[in-house]
């Protein structure tokens, strides 16, 4: 499964919220942002808590575990979003389950302005939910599942959190479309396919050092040439001369 990016700077987002809907008045209260650049994470990150200026649900504080009290002192999401728009701005958002977050990020934007800006007009938007569903159909594409069969480790992962759940993201975005992944579903990956993840992961990251290009000299071309011709010869065919 092909995809295409628009940009070599990929921003993996996530956020946190009052609640489920924000027709019914739920705000955001947590935002989370990666960086990478040319499939590399560059260390460059965003993470902001904010005031909501309304009473978080008690489900909500289940999931995340972000109180009231503790939203109380932040700023209020006017006061961060010139400098959340700047680090997203013309870079493509990867998001899981992307029309939560994008219907979060744009009523907040509505809030502001009366002309109604929306994220979509200050960067493109790749969904890893619906990436998820296409490529693994029929089986478990949430955050949780899909570490579970990329073989990456979130046993950190008590709450949910922006931050954390962006760089998990990051990780699964990385080995979803372009990294090694384990042919079985979540319920049967084996140890060596984990760890065939795991080495994947680590030679994504951005610790790793860029790979030298050696190209073949004409003498090398010309001798590999040869070896085809002489293949082709030996067996009526070689589908490198095609």
């Amino acid at each position: 499964m092909s995809r295409q990016t628009v940009s070599n700077r990929i921003v993996v987002l996530d956020t946190e919220t009052t609640g489920l809907n924000p027709q019914e008045g739920h705000r955001i209260i947590e935002i989370g942002c990666v960086e990478l650049i040319n499939r590399r994470l560059t260390g460059n990150r965003f993470h902001v808590y904010i005031n909501p200026d309304r009473v978080i649900d008690a489900g909500a504080i289940e999931v995340h575990g972000i109180s009231n009290q503790f939203l109380e002192d932040k700023p209020h999401f006017d006061a961060i979003v010139d400098d959340f728009i700047t680090f997203v701005r013309d870079a493509e958002l990867v998001i899981h389950n992307a029309p939560f977050d994008v219907g979060f990020i744009n009523h907040e934007l509505s809030l502001l302005n009366s002309n109604t800006a929306k994220i979509e007009d200050y960067s493109s938007i790749f969904d890893t939910l619906s990436y998820a569903r296409k490529k693994h159909p029929g089986q478990r594409n949430s955050l949780d599942a899909l570490c579970k069969r990329y073989g990456i480790d979130n046993s950190h992962r008590e709450l949910h959190g922006a931050l954390l759940d962006a760089e998990i993201l990051a990780d699964v975005f990385l080995l979803m479309t372009g990294g090694q992944f384990s042919l079985l579903d979540e319920e049967q990956g084996g140890h060596e396919e984990q760890q065939a993840n795991k080495e994947a992961r680590r030679l994504l990251s951005a610790d790793r050092p860029a790979l030298k290009v050696i190209r073949c000299n004409e003498e090398e071309q010309i001798a590999h040439q040869q070896r085809l011709e002489t293949i082709e010869k030996a067996s009526g065919g070689c589908v490198w001369n095609r």
